[in-house]
């Protein structure tokens, strides 16, 4: 008697802050990946199947990403943890974080 199958595996690969397409909030998104595995006598043998997603964690959206989309997303955040950003901000609106108020206060304190 052979015993096959498959197993899924899911990598989180980076969390990223992101303004979200779905709800229009910037909140972290996780870019996962995952691998389904064929299996003989409960060994993972070979992928055949390997798929991106990244989920946005304020609205709970799935959005399916293809290789190129994922290594790009993947580089982006590579560069913005090394210092490497330039003045952009992750895709976050420019000019609504951390700027004075009209009368000179911080517009998000009372």
């Amino acid at each position: 008697m052979i015993i096959f199958g498959t197993k899924g595996y899911l990598h989180q690969l980076a969390i990223l802050t992101l303004v979200c397409g779905s709800c229009g909030n910037p909140a972290a998104h996780t870019l996962r990946k995952r691998v389904n595995k064929f299996t003989l006598f409960f060994v993972p043998l070979f992928p055949f199947s390997t798929k991106y997603s990244m989920q946005c964690t304020f609205c709970g959206v799935e959005q399916q990403l293809s290789k190129e989309q994922a290594d790009q997303l993947l580089a982006q955040g590579d560069n913005w943890t090394q210092g490497g950003h330039g003045g952009q901000s992750q895709g976050l609106p420019q000019g609504q974080y951390g700027q004075q108020g009209q009368q000179g206060q911080n517009p998000y304190q009372r």
